[in-house]
């Protein structure tokens, strides 16, 4: 392989494998002498990839982990496995792993060929996720639309749909996209009310950038200018939230500590902290629904009391009750049997043969 360009690609796919490759074997690959491998293995260590190379009658090289994240050479299966999983993960709103995979997943999309792009599309209109059900499904198409756009400085054009059904078309210049756990969101400049507003992404369609560029405008967050980040997003999203929902301040004594609570309460909730021995408690500031996080507590599993807000007791108390009589309630009485040979008289499918029973059509020993 004459083309040295093609063959450092060729060699980087090589090496790639997790297994190490004899210097010969590279060689007899690649159709090149042992001495343009050696060449080529430093050609790469130049560009940042951390080639070793072991000592021996057989020298064998593998590429290690390095200090930075090298460029991945992917095959096509790779790269629609790969594709295939970021979009499962950022169509839904997975805490720790939502904003990169988005990031992730537009990049890919951007560099992906046709015929892999249809292939991806394909695998995901075909299979159904099973989820928790407490946050909204996402096309992953929407949200790299509006990460590219946002990413680009480009104006965006989409139909929204508000809580109470409304649908109005929008354009907008994308600021940041800010998962909470549950939902994403859209915080944008919306050039029609010259105001900035907050978009439930589940609530977007057909998003389009226009390929008009802007400039970024500065975020009305205390510190926040041009260059702000998705923390600042995030602050403004927070406001905006309490603005539109009354806030409830959580008081929650559980019986387990610290450690085993914080890993079964969605982060936005906040942390608990230590209340004796074998015991912690949760004061914090939400804006979700009395309903969601009475059930989000029941889910941690372990006993518990709250003591604020008192909107918020009074519910659980309700709920309790309502629970505990439908443990107790009696089970209903079993349909009484038909009279006579209704049964056996009855047309259309009936119920298979019984083996062994008489006249069924079975053996009958």
């Amino acid at each position: 392989m004459s083309d040295t360009p093609a063959r450092l690609l060729k060699l980087l796919s090589l090496l790639q494998t997790p297994r190490e490759w004899p210097g010969g074997e590279l060689a007899e690959r690649l159709d090149v002498s042992p001495r343009t491998i050696r060449r080529d293995v430093d050609r790469l260590r130049d560009l940042g990839y951390p080639v070793e190379a072991s000592r021996g009658s057989v020298g064998g090289y593998r590429l290690v982990a390095g200090a930075a994240m090298p460029p991945l050479l992917l095959d096509d299966e790779e790269a629609v496995a790969i594709a295939v999983g970021l979009r499962a993960g950022a169509g839904h709103a997975i805490e720790g792993v939502d904003e990169a995979s988005v990031r992730a997943l537009a990049k890919l999309e951007q560099v992906l060929p046709s015929r892999l792009r249809h292939r991806v599309s394909a695998l995901q209109n075909a299979t159904v996720p099973l989820t928790r059900g407490d946050g909204a499904t996402i096309d992953p198409r929407t949200l790299t639309t509006l990460a590219s756009a946002a990413t680009g400085r480009e104006r965006l054009r989409f139909a929204y749909r508000s809580g109470d059904g409304t649908r109005t078309k929008r354009q907008v210049e994308p600021y940041r996209l800010v998962s909470t756990g549950q939902r994403w969101y859209l915080v944008a400049y919306d050039l029609d009310r010259e105001d900035w507003r907050t978009f439930r992404v589940d609530r977007v369609g057909e998003p389009h950038a226009t390929g008009a560029r802007f400039a970024p405008r500065p975020l009305p967050v205390e510190g926040a200018g041009s260059d702000a980040g998705s923390g600042d997003a995030a602050k403004f999203l927070a406001r905006s939230m309490r603005r539109m929902k009354p806030e409830l301040c959580l008081d929650v004594w559980f019986g387990a500590p610290a450690e085993f609570v914080a890993a079964r309460l969605p982060a936005h909730l906040g942390t608990p902290e230590p209340d004796g021995e074998g015991a912690c408690r949760l004061r914090a500031s939400c804006t979700d629904s009395l309903e969601w996080v009475a059930l989000r507590l029941a889910l941690v599993d372990c006993e518990f009391s709250a003591h604020g807000p008192p909107q918020l007791v009074a519910y659980l108390e309700s709920l309790g009750a309502r629970l505990t009589r439908a443990s107790l309630a009696p089970a209903p009485a079993p349909a009484p049997a038909p009279e006579g040979g209704a049964a056996r008289n009855r047309t259309g499918p009936g119920p298979g043969p019984v083996p062994g029973h008489p006249g069924t059509g079975a053996p009958g020993g």
